[in-house]
């Protein structure tokens, strides 16, 4: 997992503060040597931490993973995915991804083992991701996914007052070759369907329970941005804000059909305090 700071404070606090996890598990990374500061490995808890720093945190062994494992079984694998994690390779990145932490897991279990990405989260999106431990389970479960999926629920916190406080938001959306993904008008792009409804609010954002009908890129920063409330810490779809340090943007609950033991199975995780504090 990696952080650039983006505040100066002492690193145990800052680390609490900025991600999903318990002191005990942040604690157990720095006396186990698992955390890097700038390319130095660092264990003090009150080491200062400045603005641009940046932290990397890797683990060794499988007692203290960096994602939790909410359920596993010979076929499926779901875990609770940290918010600025990559789920895969890329050119700049190789190992520092949910994908290659899930696949040594598995293997310090039973060597040889395989992993396969069933569904995708944004890199700055938290939240529930299954994967599958064999090919057959994985083109099972895409092939199919609409149909075994009953319920994807996120939670998000958004710029500003929003005047339906519940709605259905349909668009189309395109993609620029930069990968930027933008609503437009012409029905060649695809159908985006999120549903929303406030939960809270106070005189400077809401925080948002939304369940989507389809799984599209992007999807949710970009039609809430669309309708001019736009997720906080989004960058890339709403305003550049430094207070924030990661995107409000959660997938809190996930109801899968299972397909070996033929049974609805509902996979949750708390949302982030984070999101509470600013609400």
């Amino acid at each position: 997992m990696r952080l650039i700071v983006k505040k100066e404070n002492e690193l145990l606090t800052y680390l609490y503060e900025n991600l999903e996890m318990p002191k005990k598990k942040i604690k157990s990374f720095l006396i186990h040597g698992d955390i890097y500061i700038n390319q130095q490995k660092v264990t003090q808890y009150n080491f200062k931490v400045s603005k641009g720093m940046e932290i990397i945190i890797y683990h060794k062994n499988n007692s203290h993973l960096i994602f939790d494992i909410l359920y596993e079984d010979d076929s499926i694998l779901v875990v609770n995915k940290p918010s600025g994690l990559l789920m895969i390779a890329t050119k700049l990145e190789k190992t520092n991804t949910l994908y290659h932490y899930v696949l040594e897991y598995l293997q310090t279990k039973r060597k040889g083992s395989r992993v396969f990405i069933v569904h995708r989260l944004d890199q700055d999106t938290s939240g529930v991701v299954v994967f599958a431990k064999n090919q057959k389970i994985k083109d099972l479960l895409q092939k199919n996914w609409n149909q075994y999926v009953k319920l994807r629920q996120y939670h998000a916190v958004v710029e500003g007052g929003l005047k339906k406080k519940q709605d259905r938001l349909s668009h189309y959306l395109l993609e620029t070759k930069t990968n930027f993904v933008y609503v437009s008008k012409n029905k060649k792009g695809k159908e985006a369907i999120t549903n929303y409804q406030v939960e809270k609010e106070n005189s400077s954002y809401s925080l948002l329970r939304i369940k989507i009908e389809t799984g599209r890129k992007n999807q949710i920063r970009v039609q809430l941005s669309h309708i001019g409330h736009s997720i906080i810490g989004d960058s890339k779809y709403g305003k550049k804000d430094k207070k924030f340090s990661r995107l409000y943007l959660h997938a809190d609950k996930l109801i899968l059909f299972h397909p070996i033991l033929k049974k609805n199975m509902t996979f949750e995780v708390s949302i982030p305090k984070e999101f509470s504090k600013v609400i």
